[in-house]
């Protein structure tokens, strides 16, 4: 066994309802003036409500940046600084999507006012700490709330990460009520974001160890197992909370084991098109399976148990690979999803100006298990076409 370093959040309360302890754990870290950042949506829908009411009980005084946006760009975290610094906030809680979560992690580093935004993209450039932070995500898909990444729009196009260990929360509340108004579309698309999270962190040619192999094959479990009755049953709650549960483990697996050539594939997908971002991997996820099967069949032959329990699969492990990327795409189709790019609209003539942009994604692609080219990536954009 390698030698590794494995890093997670401290603490994880689970269960329905348990967003009402909100003000009881921001309490109990000494917080007296909580700022809150989320999106509109999260507000209209009054998911805020409990938790706000429990804040308040604890005569915690608080303030809500709602105007989180999907695929955030850098002037919202701006504003949400300048937000948190003129209310004076102690503490910050991250409620909501991915989008949410991400600028809520920035936002409690850059109101110290130590560095500025543009000082910490890459990998470990934060110099101080944070303020305390609570995560409390509103979908099952990103894991945001379990990783050490942040990523923010830095143009029309182009997206930049921020990596270091000072990101994550010291505290994470899953409440699946919270996710039981999610549209089937979303619900869909946000599961099988984290079904890639778990298959890349599992194969991923880096930093993969023991514990993100154990949480990857976890989540899959959890998410292959439950998507399709979340999906078509939204109000199951023990299927929600199966999901929501998967997903962060899925996060706690790809924030040490990273991901690889679906997400590179994906973002120039989101980046041009806006696709939200689930969809996005899920376009391209069945072709790179099949690109990696050479090299990574071994793996896909460990998995796909996990994801066909108890039935007979192949013995050959390169058809098993097969057997898995079918799996995707039919499983896309039965729960709504589009399966092609054609069907979004994108031109075929942009294809190579998409794989040109995947190749800019370096920090993703060497963690794939084979190396990908310009023309690898273009023929999975034309197999996807």
């Amino acid at each position: 066994m390698n030698n590794f370093l494995y890093s997670a959040v401290s603490d994880v309360l689970v269960g329905p309802d348990t967003s009402r302890q909100l003000g009881d754990l921001a309490a109990g870290m000494g917080i007296k003036r909580a700022l809150i950042v989320t999106d509109p949506g999260i507000i209209q829908f009054g998911l805020l409500d409990a938790a706000i009411e429990n804040l308040k009980a604890n005569n915690i005084e608080l303030s809500i940046y709602s105007d989180v946006v999907a695929d955030p760009p850098e002037s919202v975290v701006i504003d949400a600084v300048a937000v948190a610094q003129a209310f004076g906030c102690d503490g910050v809680v991250g409620f909501g999507g991915g989008s949410s979560m991400d600028v809520a992690k920035l936002l409690a580093v850059l109101i110290k006012g130590e560095q500025q935004l543009a000082d910490i993209y890459g990998v470990d450039q934060i110099n101080g700490g944070r303020l305390p932070l609570i995560q409390v995500p509103t979908t099952a898909g990103t894991g945001s709330e379990a990783t050490m990444v942040s990523i923010i729009t830095t143009g029309e196009t182009t997206k930049a990460g921020v990596v270091s260990r000072t990101l994550l929360a010291d505290k994470v509340i899953l409440d699946a009520k919270l996710t039981l108004g999610l549209p089937p579309a979303v619900t869909a698309a946000t599961g099988i974001d984290a079904m890639v999270h778990a298959i890349e962190a599992y194969t991923s040619q880096r930093l993969k160890n023991p514990l993100s192999d154990m949480l990857a094959r976890e989540a899959l479990r959890l998410m292959a197992g439950n998507i399709t009755t979340a999906v078509k049953q939204g109000d199951n709650v023990e299927a929600r909370s199966a999901m929501l549960l998967g997903a962060m483990l899925a996060g706690q697996a790809f924030a040490n084991a990273p991901v690889a050539a679906v997400h590179a594939l994906a973002y120039p997908l989101g980046g041009n098109y806006h696709i939200p971002h689930g969809l996005s991997n899920s376009l391209v996820l069945p072709h790179v399976l099949r690109f990696n099967a050479p090299v990574a069949s071994e793996l896909y032959a460990e998995l796909a148990p996990i994801v066909f329990p108890g039935q007979t699969l192949p013995t050959d492990a390169l058809k098993v690979s097969e057997v898995l990327a079918d799996y995707f795409l039919t499983l896309a189709a039965d729960l709504g999803l589009p399966t092609t790019l054609r069907q979004m609209n994108i031109p075929e003539p942009d294809l190579p100006m998409l794989a040109e942009e995947a190749m800019l994604q370096q920090r993703l692609l060497i963690n794939n298990p084979r190396e990908v080219s310009f023309d690898d990536a273009l023929s999975i954009y034309q197999q996807a076409f």
